[in-house]
């Protein structure tokens, strides 16, 4: 049986890794399962978290960062740090008050919030409990009305950007949530669709898969329909591949998402910081990529910036984080990635962003 959220934090709650020791007493198995589960054999979730382990940092010292800050701007969003919430279904799972909490308290300490298609709470609700703007996270619906209904809702509510994800066409293989039996209770459930999405129907012998869910999956040729349909910046979620970040480039997009879905979706792929460094000398600068997967530390922060990132996204943690305390607990929790990042910036020698680049990272006799 879970336990009611706290309403005082406890002094030994100081890391994103204590607020996901102590979710397990308040998240339910039901919804543990469905959270911190990953596709097949996890193989890539894991392979996020160790992917920052390999790098190290280059200390300097003696170094003149008074003044200093990590503030940072994307797409009109005034940020106190280059980290924002990423986009979680079914946040109520977590917390009665579900994504309105989340979304109040990442605007009360200075970040941003990426609303989930598939929120728990309707995007409008969302975005009045939110002090500032949001960005709105766009699944592709099987009708491009449905999809535009979505771009124009999010739109009228004020919020700055579309961030499609494309690298999720269809629900991963995740055993975990499998054996567990995993079933959204009564109450939760996507608010910002309609009720009944029937299967696609298929003649005897066809593919679920390739005549079902892929035959409904966008293509370039949506991106670009998007593209001329909404005045909002498009941000593509999903990307792995030099070849696709230079051909989002071509069809128009304003920023990427290096990530590998937090490995829910298909396993044994790159971790995405792994992923990063190639797509960020592709693009070359021409938008800003943010990067997905597997932070858990400050550390984390400044390293996915040196290697070319504008910010990060935090999944899983923020969640952890709501379930132990809601809006309180994930706003303790973007303050210690805060301080974090700013501990380590200040001991690497980087008075604000505009000084991080691969030097921050050491290697072997200080070559790069």
């Amino acid at each position: 049986m879970s336990l009611p959220p706290l309403q005082q934090l406890p002094a030994d709650l100081v890391s994103a890794a204590d607020y996901q020791r102590y979710a397990s007493q308040y998240l339910s198995a039901n919804a543990q399962a469905y959270i911190d589960s990953a596709a097949a054999d996890e193989l890539s979730h894991a392979a996020n978290l160790a992917a920052f382990g390999r790098y190290q940092l280059q200390t300097r010292v003696l170094a003149d960062v008074r003044g200093g800050h990590c503030r940072s701007e994307l797409f009109g969003l005034q940020l106190s740090h280059p980290l924002l919430l990423a986009p979680i279904a079914y946040q109520k799972l977590a917390h009665a008050d579900g994504e309105r909490a989340a979304a109040y308290a990442a605007t009360a300490v200075g970040s941003s919030m990426l609303v989930s298609t598939l929120a728990s709470t309707p995007l409008e609700d969302i975005a009045a409990a939110a002090q500032a703007p949001l960005w709105f996270q766009l699944y592709w619906q099987p009708q491009r009305e449905l999809t535009l209904q979505l771009v124009q809702r999010a739109e009228a509510a004020g919020y700055r950007a579309l961030v499609l994800t494309v690298d999720a066409p269809l629900a991963g293989v995740r055993n975990a949530e499998q054996r567990a039996g995993f079933a959204l209770p009564p109450g939760v459930y996507a608010a910002n669709l309609p009720e009944q999405q029937p299967l696609p129907e298929l003649e005897t012998g066809q593919s679920m898969v390739f005549e079902g869910f892929m035959a409904q999956a966008p293509s370039w040729q949506d991106i670009a329909w998007l593209r001329a349909h909404t005045r909002l910046p498009i941000l593509l979620k999903g990307i792995l591949s030099p070849h696709d970040a230079l051909l989002a480039l071509e069809h128009g997009v304003d920023g990427l998402i290096v990530s590998n879905h937090g490995g829910r979706v298909l396993d044994t792929v790159p971790a995405s910081l792994d992923a990063l460094p190639a797509i960020a000398g592709v693009v070359a600068g021409r938008v800003p990529l943010l990067l997905d997967g597997g932070v858990r530390r400050g550390t984390d922060i400044l390293k996915a910036l040196a290697l070319g990132a504008s910010a990060v996204l935090i999944g899983r943690p923020f969640v952890h984080a709501l379930a132990v305390a809601g809006a309180l607990g994930v706003a303790h929790l973007l303050r210690i990635l805060q301080e974090e990042l700013e501990v380590a910036m200040a001991l690497t020698g980087c008075r604000t962003l505009a000084d991080l680049g691969p030097d921050v990272l050491w290697t072997p006799h200080g070559k790069a």
